[in-house]
């Protein structure tokens, strides 16, 4: 990127800066690890001397994937979901104008774990309802220049409908970028073919990711090499769009081979976005610029939403300070779509003592929603125009079965029925559900109660709902849009629990939108019983027919303050069935308390898979979850007079019920 305005960038998503080379080089190889990491690679030709630590070099051109031995690890397993758009949210939100590009660093370069880490402190996007392509952002000359995005994530976004990139970095002079690199990438074969990408396609579908971002900043080239660039961008682009792959062209290159930034789509990089799907335009754009090269897409036969407009969110979020009526006027269509330069400073502005998974989604609902917090009532007078004030939300609840435990992808603990069964935290994106897409509408004519993710108690997962408040009148929260057939037999499944005072609850659901942007869906409200503890409870939807359009819940108070959660929510037209169990449990590799599993899937419909430790006491100590069929368990030792450790794996369907265990053991 610009690098005028780009000073901090690979020292935000980077361990290793290539201005320090002599040092990396001077640094010994390690040994390879156990745990495994996010791939990167060099197009082909390697940095001069050695590696640092905990990095290693490896040439794109001689990746095969058989010869892979993280890509078990790797390889993500969700397809990507349909979604649809149910009318929106509030009046200027609108469908099919400006689309949300989000460039986010989720870890370094080389020290990106495959699946999760043992921290809930972890940018656990969840926002996906307003992002329609996500880039694996990263990648830096002393490790890696070619990225490909880790399962997790892939699984997460592709769950609620979200494409994943890789990244393609080639890096400016200044930090570290050689040329050879670009001439890498973009060499021929002695047909005249370029290896690479190839290579490119082959390796995002064996990863199950789904393209491309292409970003050239490496000064000194030449018209040949210009040329160069735009033949292997053609031919990423026709295979990548044979295996349903996109590719995004970042403006940086022009036509000539220089490096010049234009911050608009002109006859000096126009050849780069008539071959590739869409176009970052750099942000050195201005409303003129920005209008124009909307109109040149459109002259071009292309959608003007095809243009990602710059928005450098990396410093100062939601204090950015952006021209948004060039972008998304409120009063005439939107210009182009929106490009997020690291959104992710959601997470890394908070200070130490507020980087708790709770200080992190306020933050990140700030960011989404806007100062209002409720995307049904934007609040004009906030400079910071959010996503949610002028692109509608999407959503995949599209089929049942259909079940959330409002899992966000990161927790303090990990809960089973209600129960402890881990006091570690964790992240792993993976695992996260279907999450509701409109955070928070609640609709009630007195006071407006506290609602958001709660992680100091869960039924199952890290993470329940909490809504929390003196409740003066009957509060309705919107949970989710939805597509869901009602046929007969279909209930709607409720778990919830009240801390803290007296509270009538019942499930809202509707079947038709609303009439208008914003207004209520025309709601029938189902009585739920319980209270205290946590219970699970069955609604039938008799008498309802059709499509179940929204689904909410309603609390009605006789006053006073109110702590009531919500850790479960299924719709179902049949009874959980038990999954069939993986088999060929098996340890593939170990050393010390670092374990390899691998096994094989279990027949039909998996969610993902669940590991448990069983102490010598009995009790069951969950490890970790993974919709791949390989995990990595790191630091275990032995339980005081344990001379092997005993484990579980469980298949886990789509409603949460758990196939039978398969075991295997572990000498000490």
């Amino acid at each position: 990127m610009n690098p005028t305005r780009r000073t901090v960038l690979l020292a935000a998503t980077t361990a290793a800066l290539s201005p320090a080379l002599p040092a990396v080089a001077a640094a010994k190889k390690q040994a390879a690890p156990l745990q495994p990491y996010a791939a990167y690679w060099y197009p082909d030709s390697l940095p001069s001397g050695t590696p640092g630590e905990g990095i290693t070099w490896r040439s794109l051109k001689s990746w095969r994937a058989d010869r892979d031995p993280d890509l078990a690890f790797n390889a993500a397993s969700v397809p990507l979901a349909r979604r649809f758009t149910p009318t929106p949210a509030n009046p200027t939100a609108r469908a099919g104008q400006a689309r949300i590009q989000s460039l986010v660093s989720f870890g370094t370069t080389a020290s990106n774990p495959s699946q999760g880490s043992p921290t809930a402190d972890y940018y656990a996007l969840t926002h996906w309802a307003y992002i329609d392509e996500l880039v694996f952002w990263g990648g830096s000359s002393g490790e890696g220049l070619i990225l490909a995005p880790n399962a997790p994530i892939v699984d997460a976004a592709h769950r609620h409908g979200v494409p994943v990139l890789g990244n393609i970095f080639l890096p400016p002079a200044a930090y570290g970028g050689q040329l050879q690199w670009t001439r890498d990438l973009v060499q021929r074969d002695s047909a005249g073919r370029h290896p690479l990408a190839e290579r490119l396609v082959a390796m995002a579908q064996a990863y199950g990711f789904d393209g491309w971002f292409v970003n050239a900043e490496t000064g000194g080239g030449d018209p040949a090499l210009g040329a160069a660039m735009l033949s292997f961008l053609r031919e990423l682009e026709k295979r990548a769009a044979a295996k349903g792959q996109r590719v995004t062209w970042y403006d940086s290159m022009t036509v000539d081979g220089a490096v010049s930034w234009q911050g608009a789509l002109n006859d000096r990089n126009r050849a780069f976005f008539e071959t590739a799907d869409d176009m970052f335009v750099d942000f050195r754009w201005t409303p003129e610029r920005l209008a124009s090269s909307g109109d040149e897409a459109e002259r071009l036969g292309r959608s003007r939403y095809e243009l990602w407009a710059g928005v450098d969110v990396e410093a100062n979020g939601w204090n950015t300070s952006e021209n948004w009526d060039a972008i998304v006027p409120a009063d005439r269509p939107h210009v182009t779509s929106i490009g997020l330069y690291r959104p992710e400073w959601t997470r890394n502005h908070l200070p130490a003592d507020r980087r708790t998974p709770a200080g992190f989604h306020a933050a990140d609902d700030r960011f989404w929603t806007g100062a209002s917090l409720d995307p049904s009532r934007p609040d004009d007078s906030d400079p910071w125009r959010a996503p949610a004030v002028s692109v509608a939300d999407r959503s995949t609840v599209t089929s049942v079965p259909f079940a959330t435990v409002f899992n966000t992808g990161h927790g303090l603990r990990w809960y089973e029925k209600g129960a402890v069964t881990s006091n570690a935290p964790w992240n792993h994106l993976g695992l996260q559900d279907r999450l509701p897409s409109r955070r928070w509408v609640v609709r009630v004519e007195g006071r407006r109660p506290a609602v958001g993710f709660d992680f100091a108690d869960a039924w199952h997962g890290g993470s329940s709902v909490l809504v929390d408040g003196d409740l003066d009148a009957p509060v309705t929260v919107d949970l989710y849009a939805a597509r869901l057939p009602i046929t007969a037999g279909t209930v709607v499944e409720f778990t919830h629990r009240t801390d803290a005072g007296r509270v009538d609850v019942e499930v809202a659901v509707a079947t038709a939108d609303p009439e208008d942007p914003g207004a209520a869906p025309p709601y029938t409200y189902l009585p739920v019983s319980g209270a205290g503890s946590w219970r699970t409870v069955t609604v039938p939807l008799d008498g309802l027919s059709g499509t179940l359009h929204a689904i909410g819940v309603r609390l009605t108070a006789a006053g006073g303050l109110v702590r009531w959660r919500l850790g479960h929510l299924a719709v179902r037209a049949t009874a959980p069935s038990t999954p069939a169990a993986p088999t060929a449990l098996r340890i593939t590799g170990a050393r010390g308390g670092d374990l390899r599993f691998a096994w094989r899937p279990a027949r039909g419909a998996v969610r993902h898979y669940t590991l448990h430790r069983v102490l010598p006491d009995g009790t069951r100590r969950f490890l970790g979850g993974t919709c791949q069929r390989a995990f990595f368990a790191g630091g275990l030792r032995p339980e005081q007079g344990e001379r092997a450790a005993r484990f579980e794996l469980r298949a886990v369907g789509e409603l949460y019920s758990s196939s039978d265990a398969v075991t295997v053991t572990h000498p000490w």
